[in-house]
């Protein structure tokens, strides 16, 4: 059967039942993952109510280095975006000095320390010798073949000036003896600095891999963009290969066409860039053809995860400078627990305030403002329990804030809603035929309400940084919530009861007595007007006359009453 043709008691019943699956499946989603993915009942605390993990980074320079605000700036932006990569919310990154600090929530886990530790600058090198740790080299096939031992008798220095950074002229026999003796299961020297503009050796960060290096030929800090995705061909089908996808600026982009314009013809292992983070080969791909457009794409054997881990390590590891880490400690909650109790007690009194207005204004019909409140509260709890279980969310005294403020938001959608039924009582109409017609009439006020809402929520939560996310995240959740409750709960529950006697014979308690309704406040300072009979209209018409005329229109009256009275008295 047609929408359309349901009865307003089946369409409420239908609503109620989509209200019901919906709080079930997310009731039955936490529930999974207290059970067997590590979940709990409470949602996540941040920083301001919990204490967590402060990690101080100082900056690497030489003596003759300077480093200025500038980048400073620029590397807590990164950082920030390295830790929102990560999934961990409400973190705080700031400056100290010269020094960043990063204040996470709760204990931080290994993964998201190093992505914070590893803040070296983010280089690509050409490949000019590519060995396994053994000393041997890795040939195109798999083969190792040893590495030969330098001749003593060759100097130190090349004996002829490189023509590019693939030139293997720069490889001296010294170079050649670090190489053979360098062991990549030591882990590489805390925030060393590797010139820029000479060979270098590094290894894979598994250790799997020895190189050496050309000069860095692009800057990290030249990357616009980095996403993974599977592979696709001409004609728009997956490949099922997972990839990571680059996007230069546009600097970047010529001096990486240059390079693999170069690379493109050149032998295994000269054809290969590396990618260098913290003095660790992240990648190292190898050049299959001229990328003029600046937007090359690496594959290889990438799962979805690796394939994510090296896009976010080339979107968010081009720091302007590299960092040493200073301290790493646990710090208490900034405001504590008991600044949580009085959030908590706020939106208590809040709603009990709420339940009370509603209460006086609208009889007995304000528990179905108090009862869609403790539904949209469910829903609000189950929801922010969830993302703070799957998507590192965590609850701050900002957050509480925007739960609070929402109280009202979700109030107002009914008391719109309870004005527009009154408006359709006062019109003459029944209490079934209100509740639809003042729906009608109510729903596009709530949906552009609620969209300006929702509207100020994401761009808050774009804009704001800190704190303030959160009170815009909660906000903007608990908009949609509230939407969801009013259409599925708030109005099917209103359709069901202009069934029953109480509420559509218009009893004094409902709230909906049309007599009542005559002396009811509308709004902006307006009450209804009185009916007026016909007579009542004719005599105050008439004074209205009266008050309008002139001395003389009076003076004549007057002589014209008192002349009209003498005849009266002579015919009497």
């Amino acid at each position: 059967m047609a929408q359309s043709r349901l009865s307003p008691v089946r369409k409420a019943w239908r609503s109620l039942t989509w209200l019901g699956v919906i709080t079930l499946a997310l009731l039955a989603v936490l529930v999974g993952g207290i059970i067997w993915g590590g979940a709990s009942w409470a949602p996540k605390l941040a920083l301001d109510l919990e204490g967590g993990t402060q990690i101080i980074l100082q900056p690497n320079v030489t003596d003759d280095q300077q480093v200025t605000q500038e980048q400073l700036n620029q590397a807590v932006s990164i950082i920030r975006q390295r830790v929102d990569a990560s999934g961990v919310s409400e973190a705080e990154v700031n400056t100290e000095g010269s020094n960043v600090v990063v204040s996470i929530p709760g204990e931080a886990d290994e993964e998201t320390r190093n992505r914070i530790e590893a803040s070296a600058k983010l280089e690509f090198r050409a490949v000019l010798v590519a060995g396994a740790p053994s000393n041997t080299f890795v040939g195109e096939d798999g083969t190792e073949t040893p590495y030969p031992s330098p001749d003593p008798a060759l100097p130190a220095e090349p004996t002829a000036e490189p023509t590019t950074p693939s030139d293997l002229a720069q490889i001296t026999p010294a170079l050649e003896a670090r190489f053979q003796a360098f062991d990549c299961s030591q882990p590489v020297e805390a925030g060393l600095v590797q010139p820029a503009d000479e060979p270098i050796i590094a290894c894979e960060a598994d250790g799997s891999v020895k190189y050496i290096l050309g000069p860095v030929e692009v800057e990290g800090s030249q990357i616009s963009d980095a996403t993974n995705g599977m592979r696709t061909t001409q004609t728009g089908a997956t490949t099922g290969e997972w990839a990571v996808n680059i996007e230069f600026n546009g600097e970047g982009t010529e001096q990486f066409s240059d390079v693999t314009s170069r690379l493109n013809g050149l032998e295994s292992p000269q054809n290969q860039f590396a990618i260098v983070l913290d003095n660790s080969v992240i990648s190292a791909p190898q050049t299959l053809a001229v990328i003029t457009d600046g937007k090359p794409e690496i594959s290889g054997n990438f799962t979805q995860e690796s394939s994510k881990t090296l896009a976010d390590q080339l979107k968010y590891g081009a720091l302007p400078i590299s960092f040493t880490v200073l301290t790493s400690d646990q710090i208490s909650a900034t405001l504590g627990s008991s600044q949580l109790q009085i959030g908590i007690l706020a939106g208590i009194i809040g709603l009990i305030l709420v339940a009370i207005y509603t209460l006086f204004q609208y009889r007995l019909l304000g528990f179905v403002t108090i009862a869609s409140l403790v539904v949209a509260a469910v829903l609000t709890y189950l929801v922010i329990a969830i993302l703070s279980w799957r998507n590192g969310y965590r609850l701050s005294l900002a957050g509480v804030a925007g739960l609070i403020v929402a109280i009202g938001f979700t109030a107002d959608s009914f008391i719109v809603y309870f004005e527009r039924i009154r408006d359709e009582l006062r019109d003459g109409r029944g209490l079934e035929s209100a509740v639809e017609a003042g729906w009608r009439r109510a729903q596009r006020t709530i949906y552009a309400s609620k969209g300006v809402n929702l509207l100020a929520a994401v761009v808050l939560y774009v804009l704001a940084v800190g704190n303030v996310k959160g009170f815009a995240f909660t906000l903007g959740v608990t908009t949609v919530i509230d939407v969801i409750v009013v259409v599925l709960f708030t109005h099917p529950t209103l359709q069901l009861l202009a069934k029953t006697r109480f509420f559509s014979s218009g009893h004094p308690l409902s709230g909906l007595d049309p007599k009542a309704l005559g002396a009811v406040y509308r709004g902006r300072a307006q009450f209804r007007q009185p009916v007026e009979s016909k007579q009542t209209k004719a005599t105050r018409s008439s004074r209205e006359a009266v008050k309008r005329q002139t001395i003389a229109e009076r003076k004549q009256a007057e002589l014209t009453a008192a002349g009209g009275k003498k005849s009266q008295e002579k015919d009497s």
